[in-house]
């Protein structure tokens, strides 16, 4: 793709791809009506109703709030104003992360590559808008946005920011430890902070989590004592495992099973062994390298695998290694062949993850097809574990991540804003010591919780 060499061209391509996504987005089938918010703000009125937070179903669901006591003091404000205010007030919230999530994971690649920065944000921020995992979000009115721009700050503090602000640089792990006590998932990257022997950052998020949780243990001590020792436990509150949205290593187990016979949770947990061995010795190769946002990315898809439910809209983890995909791709070679190869890869999983293809397949009828097919997202997720490119990232020593960590960009835009003007030195950078919805039917839920 060539850019316009003019700003009026550039600015009409912005705006027809800006119109196209809009039009995608508004047209697009399996919007999910902003489900798991209506369950979010039920609960919490329930709650201020003086009734137990985790006694609540939705209206005629069997869908309640599953997170820790903390999230629902977090979501306690949305008592104090409508329906229609609390969700314009999400969806700005849900915009603000994704700025966070496109400069972390963009602004060096784009620096490099491109002279026209902005139109390479708005390339950028239509490729992102259309992912399935993102469009989810949205429309379920989910937090998974807000927890990954949580846990990418921290990945900027240990490496821009440390070099930029160094006294920033102490809340290292401060992000991951908020996201944690809202959410268990991204207690992942506290493991992975201790694997890199992070300490200092692993203690802050420890501290944070701990502390947020203690909070809301002062706070609501019957809440709290009902979700550590009873909700946390249930798992029918989230819904069913072999459910095609549930994108997991247990959940591709579940659909292999049933309905003849459940998942062996001894295979399972053999499986999330070999899988979490694998991702240790990835990680430590990655922050050996100083290829942080690499590291980051690596534990996201971990996160995305050995948690037993992962629902479609968690996918959101993956744009990391989307992004350290992309921008290893653009490094290579022009016209080289591992150049093509890393791009093809990361367009490819790009184009499924847009594709909601899984849905295909929602009832598992389809035989071998449809087993490869429904899993479709656990495939891509086990590549890009096993065959993320590391070592390279932040080469070339300029834009935030220069001489302390990783530089990316997601999909082709980088590469689409490309400068045919400007060389992209390729250079390895010197190791560092480390510092779905049946037809007619309501949407399918995410178990609000989820």
């Amino acid at each position: 793709m060539r850019v316009p060499v003019t700003t009026r061209g550039r600015v009409l391509v912005a705006l027809g791809m800006s119109a196209v996504a809009v039009f995608f987005l508004g047209t697009v089938p399996f919007h999910r009506h902003w489900f798991d918010l209506h369950v979010y703000y039920g609960a919490v009125e329930h709650w201020i109703g003086g009734h137990p937070i985790y006694d609540y179903l939705r209206p005629g669901t069997r869908y309640g709030f599953t997170y820790p006591p903390f999230a629902a003091l977090c979501m306690l404000p949305m008592t104090l104003v409508g329906w229609h205010s609390a969700l314009a007030i999400s969806q700005l919230m849900n915009v603000a992360a994704a700025a966070v999530i496109l400069y972390v994971c963009l602004d060096s690649t784009i620096r490099r590559e491109s002279r026209h920065r902005w139109f390479a944000y708005a390339v950028a921020a239509c490729m992102f808008a259309l992912l399935e995992p993102v469009r989810d979000t949205v429309s379920f009115g989910q937090v998974n946005l807000l927890l990954l721009a949580l846990v990418l700050a921290d990945c900027w503090l240990l490496t821009a920011g440390r070099e930029r602000f160094p006294s920033l640089g102490r809340l290292a792990g401060l992000g991951i430890g908020l996201a944690a006590a809202i959410k268990l998932t991204p207690a992942i990257f506290i493991c992975y902070l201790l694997v890199t022997r992070r300490w200092r950052p692993a203690g802050v998020a420890v501290g944070t989590a701990s502390g947020a949780t203690l909070l809301a243990a002062w706070a609501a001590p019957t809440a709290s004592r009902t979700f550590w020792t009873e909700a946390m436990w249930n798992t029918d509150r989230v819904g069913s495992l072999s459910y095609v949205s549930n994108q997991s290593l247990q959940g591709m187990l579940a659909r292999l099973t049933e309905p003849f016979a459940e998942p062996s949770r001894a295979v399972w947990a053999v499986g999330v062994l070999l899988l979490m061995w694998l991702w240790a010795r990835r990680v430590r190769q990655a922050v050996a390298t100083g290829d942080e946002l690499a590291g980051f990315a690596l534990t996201g898809i971990a996160a995305c695998l050995v948690s037993p439910v992962t629902w479609v809209h968690h996918l959101v983890w993956l744009i990391p290694a989307l992004a350290v995909l992309t921008g290893e791709g653009l490094r290579a070679a022009p016209g080289g062949e591992r150049r093509r190869r890393l791009l093809t890869w990361a367009l490819a999983s790009y184009a499924i993850l847009c594709s909601s293809m899984v849905w295909l397949w929602r009832w598992n009828d389809g035989g071998a097809p449809g087993f490869l097919g429904s899993n479709a997202y656990v495939w891509i997720a086990l590549l890009l574990l096993l065959l993320l490119p590391l070592g390279r990232q932040g080469a070339d020593g300029d834009g935030p991540y220069a001489e302390s960590g990783p530089s990316a960009t997601m999909g082709a835009c980088a590469h689409a804003t490309a400068s045919p003007s400007r060389s992209v030195p390729v250079s390895r950078l010197s190791e560092q010591s480390a510092s779905p919805t049946r037809p007619g039917s309501k949407p399918a839920p995410s178990g609000s919780g989820g």
